[in-house]
């Protein structure tokens, strides 16, 4: 139980060492051109995929705007309600940077938790796709192992999960999915904003595969 804690704690602190200590540790030099920047100081991050480096930055266009299923302001609810601030106790809901804190840190792992129709759309660079469907049963992608009661969850990594934004709860039920599971609630981050708060930014997007 004490290695348990102990553990939790560390990883908290690591990824919260990471965000205060300025994150963004590998972020791209700036350029006196950039005008759309992500903080002052950041014009863009640099972050790992499957196919290598990928950059995150924002459209530059000062007159783009939202279109599409993400320019929509109202569905009906159910199923499209408005989430709470925190999906389950002991989660930490984030934004923008934090994100991308977490996606430039390889001991997290950043999750897409959409269905596959949508995560072909588009999706956030360096995230993996484990649907809210499936991913109790996936954890040891997470760093648990399974036992015999289930899964033993000592070694879990810092998680951040997203879905399509306010309105979705896609990533909330793989969250309580996950805690149900094993999954301590204190390594686990809820990006809310999700992707169209992500597109509203103007942030990259690629294809999801």
């Amino acid at each position: 139980m004490k290695s348990g804690i102990l553990s939790a704690v560390c990883a908290v602190f690591l990824t919260f060492g990471f965000i205060a200590m300025g994150g963004f540790a590998r972020a791209q030099d700036d350029s006196a051109d950039v005008k759309v920047k992500i903080r002052p100081d950041i014009a863009g991050v640099t972050v790992q995929t499957p196919d290598g480096p990928a950059e995150i930055n924002r459209i530059q266009d000062e007159d783009n705007v939202i279109t599409g299923d993400f320019a929509r302001t109202s569905r009906a609810c159910p199923p499209f309600c408005i989430q709470p601030m925190s999906p389950a106790e002991g989660v930490t809901t984030i934004g923008e940077l934090e994100l991308l804190d977490m996606l430039q840190d390889e001991n997290s792992v950043v999750i897409d938790s959409r269905t596959v129709d949508w995560y072909r759309k588009g999706t956030i660079p360096g995230s993996v796709h484990l649907p809210y469907t499936v991913i109790a049963e996936r954890l040891d992608q997470l760093g648990c192992e399974p036992d015999f009661d289930g899964w033993d969850c000592e070694g879990a990594k810092p998680v951040a999960l997203f879905c399509n934004g306010l309105w979705c709860g896609q990533s909330p039920t793989a969250i309580r999915a996950m805690i149900a599971a094993g999954y301590p609630a204190d390594r686990i981050f809820y990006y809310r904003g999700g992707m169209q708060s992500w597109r509203l930014l103007g942030l990259t997007v690629v294809e999801g595969k």
